[in-house]
């Protein structure tokens, strides 16, 4: 096999970003050292150096917090909080990835997720089923793959097939869940070999692959999405394809395409989730037993020094004093339940889009935006960015009132004011755990999967939500709605100008008198 030599920067952002101490004066101290949402990573480094007479002095010269103290319950609740919001994404993946990767081989966890050992991937060979628990707010219009790596012990290749026309997305995570790399058909990227490395990683790059792909954490997962229609004739025309999205450790790589049938791969038992909801990938009396893994994996950003400082203090100041460390167990269940848990509100999730519906902000490139970002990894985790994808949510009607499959609502689309993408669009429906409800039409969302939507005389499009059903003549945009709360969420994939500057509104929610379709005020 060649091999060609590249420029390989040892990227140590410990190093690189000593100059940049933008959030040091706020010393991360608890609820009242708040980062605005709209704040990004390039802009607090601007705002340290105010002065051409003041220049930022280094971070190392600056006097670091005080070891050998002995820290007052209080000053460690402040610390232990921020530290709680801030890691707790982290803490999910770092979870995530031991869970995943126990598969001793690809295939299908519980029949319904795909799984694989670290450095590779698994595929759907359909839709995601309903069963599924692993992630929130999964879609019916994709076939999704999954796998976790750990890219400076183990550069992965991962491959690409010619898609055609179909739409496709390959979205890569880091440590943080924000996306690096680029690949997909908003991207045009081309069909072959791309390899995934780590940020220390210096090896060669072999010949035979079209780029390679840096992330920013050793710790990467990757999520394809491929496109496909409700139909039989795509469902068996997708195969031939997802069958060649395999990636693999490096040391495998022969410059040849792989193929794994994905509709054959074997079923992987594994545990069951309790309670009806998402696998609990954060436990807060583990918390900061797991908090250190996560500060060593992840270089701080510009600014993040003074705040990885205050958290190294209070993890020594815990590790001497089995007192602090009780507070901090017990700070950890209180966060998870006053900070953590409201973020599966939707009004908690990125900006008001009008009409009702919240968009999401800074998805999957969320810098300093720890708001969004743990909201995003409590409620709906592995966005895309908001070119490939928008998401827009509600709990509520149009009128504020929550939904609730008791009653009936309409959702209507005037002519030619659907959602203007370039990919696709859909409305899914989730219940209260933002999953989807199970029913007999095996029905989840609408949109542009489908092909048998009616439209209405005026070439505006209804779509229909409710326990049960609008009648028989309209049942074709109905999608079912379980007896108790639930929610909407449209999705924008690779949007238009409208979606991209927000000058497109979802259509209100709109409650009904039932089959009569007249509006209740």
């Amino acid at each position: 096999m060649k091999t060609k030599l590249v420029n390989q920067p040892n990227i140590d952002r410990r190093g690189a970003m000593k100059g940049g101490i933008g959030m040091a004066s706020l010393a991360a101290l608890g609820a009242r050292a708040v980062v605005p949402a709209a704040v990004t990573a390039t802009s607090v480094v601007l705002t340290t150096d105010t002065t051409q007479a003041q220049p930022a002095r280094a971070f190392s010269n600056i006097t670091q917090p005080a070891t050998g103290i002995v820290m007052h319950p209080e000053y460690a609740k402040t610390i232990a909080r921020m530290a709680y919001v801030w890691g707790w994404p982290i803490i999910n993946m770092i979870n995530r990835r031991a869970a995943i990767t126990q598969a001793p081989q690809p295939g299908h966890l519980n029949g319904v997720l795909p799984a694989a050992p670290r450095g590779q991937i698994a595929m759907l060979a359909d839709y995601i089923e309903p069963s599924e628990t692993f992630v929130t707010c999964p879609n019916q219009d994709v076939v999704y793959g999954l796998g976790f790596f750990s890219l400076d012990e183990e550069p992965v290749v991962i491959q690409v097939p010619d898609f055609g026309d179909r739409f496709w997305i390959y979205a890569l995570y880091d440590a943080r869940t924000d996306q690096f790399g680029q690949l997909g058909k908003p991207y045009n990227s081309k069909p072959g070999f791309y390899l995934l490395v780590g940020p220390r990683w210096s090896g060669l790059k072999p010949a035979g692959t079209r780029d390679m792909i840096r992330c920013s954490t050793s710790l990467a997962n990757a999520i394809p999405r491929v496109f496909q229609d409700d139909t039989l004739e795509d469902r068996k025309a997708i195969q031939a394809v997802i069958n060649q999205i395999v990636a693999y450790p490096l040391r495998d790589f022969t410059g040849e395409m792989k193929t794994i049938e994905w509709s054959k791969v074997p079923n992987i038992p594994g545990p069951k989730s309790d309670g009806g909801g998402e696998t609990k990938w954060v436990i807060p009396e583990k918390f900061f037993d797991q908090f250190g893994e996560a500060l060593d994996m992840v270089d701080p950003l510009p600014g993040e020094q003074a705040m990885y400082s205050q958290f190294r203090l209070l993890l020594d100041a815990a590790a001497k004093d089995p007192e602090l460390k009780k507070v901090l167990i017990a700070t950890a269940v209180e966060t998870e339940q006053k900070v953590i848990q409201p973020f599966h509100e939707w009004k908690h999730n990125g900006r008001p889009a009008g009409n009702g519906w919240n968009r999401s902000t800074n998805n999957a490139q969320w810098g300093i935006d720890y708001f969004n970002r743990t909201g995003t990894a409590k409620s709906n985790m592995f966005d895309n960015r908001p070119n490939e994808t928008q998401y827009f949510y509600t709990d509520f009607d149009g009128a504020g009132g929550q939904l609730n499959g008791s009653g009936d609502y309409q959702v209507t689309f005037a002519a030619g004011q659907e959602p203007p993408v370039n990919g696709f669009w859909s409305l899914t429906l989730y219940n209260d755990k933002h999953l989807f409800h199970p029913n007999d039409l095996k029905r989840y969302s609408l949109g542009t999967k489908n092909k048998t939507l009616k439209r209405n005389a005026d070439g505006s499009l209804t779509l229909y939500a409710g326990a049960k059903s609008p009648g028989a003549d309209k049942e074709a945009n109905w999608v079912p709605a379980p007896n108790g709360h639930f929610s909407l969420y449209i999705r924008a994939y690779w949007g238009k100008e409208g979606i991209l500057d927000g000058s497109w509104q979802p259509p209100p929610v709109v409650k009904t008198d039932g089959v009569g379709g007249r509006a209740l005020q």
